[in-house]
């Protein structure tokens, strides 16, 4: 951690959902998948579309599209393939997804100690909502909002700003906790300290490589790190 102890007087967090709380790589991978169908393409292989994943769906969609067709040719057929893999999705949603270790007790630990939890995800708030109730993880959380909530998402600062607002906190009191840079950029431009975690989707790049106050290993690592520097 940095001199300044950026966690220091720390009173909410922010989590991001997708590789961060819950590997929910087969789950895209599996709409991606059908969708294609529709199209009459080929399916992806789930490494491929693993390092597709953080920038929100209609990100996703237009960069699998790119692999088959030109750009006038994507945004020609982007709308239907959005709408079939968002279909899609609600059928499936949660169904071959996982908790990464000591999630669960990770944010009861951040409960514990009185610091209030927002969701905030890339991931549109009509697929977000289900997912976490169904996982057991929307009861922590005060606030949650999906990549379509908002005007921007990240890693615009507005989600996280906001979130700064509906807890009437600044931003220096809110960490944010992700996996990608995504998450990291928004916490920077929203003034809020950052943590991330090794796993999870990062595009394909070294979580190594991102700006942030600090790589741990789980939320766990995350809630205890955190008390230890508000205990200073």
């Amino acid at each position: 951690m940095a001199a300044t102890t950026p966690l220091r007087g720390v009173k909410a967090a922010i989590i991001d959902l997708d590789g961060t709380m819950l590997d929910t790589v087969l789950d895209i991978h599996a709409a991606i998948n059908m969708m294609r169908a529709d199209l009459d393409l080929e399916p992806m292989p789930v490494a491929q579309i693993r390092d597709m994943i953080g920038k929100g769906s209609d990100k996703l969609v237009r960069d699998v599209l790119a692999i088959d067709y030109d750009a006038a040719g994507v945004e020609l057929r982007f709308q239907a393939a959005f709408d079939a893999y968002q279909r899609h999705y609600e059928t499936i949603n949660g169904d071959h997804s996982t908790h990464y270790p000591d999630v669960a007790e990770g944010l009861q630990t951040l409960q514990d100690d009185g610091l209030r939890l927002a969701c905030v995800t890339n991931k549109p708030i009509g697929l977000a909502r289900p997912l976490l109730e169904l996982k057991g993880l929307s009861r922590y959380f005060d606030v949650i909002y999906g990549g379509d909530s908002l005007e921007k998402k990240k890693p615009h600062p507005m989600p996280l700003l906001q979130v700064c607002k509906d807890f009437a906190l600044a931003p220096q009191q809110v960490v944010a906790i992700g996996d990608s840079s995504n998450d990291a950029q928004a916490a920077r431009a929203a003034g809020c300290p950052v943590l991330t975690v090794p796993y999870g989707y990062n595009h394909g790049e070294s979580i190594h490589e991102t700006d942030s106050d600090g790589i741990v290993d789980t939320l766990l690592h995350a809630a205890k790190l955190i008390r230890l520097h508000n205990a200073k």
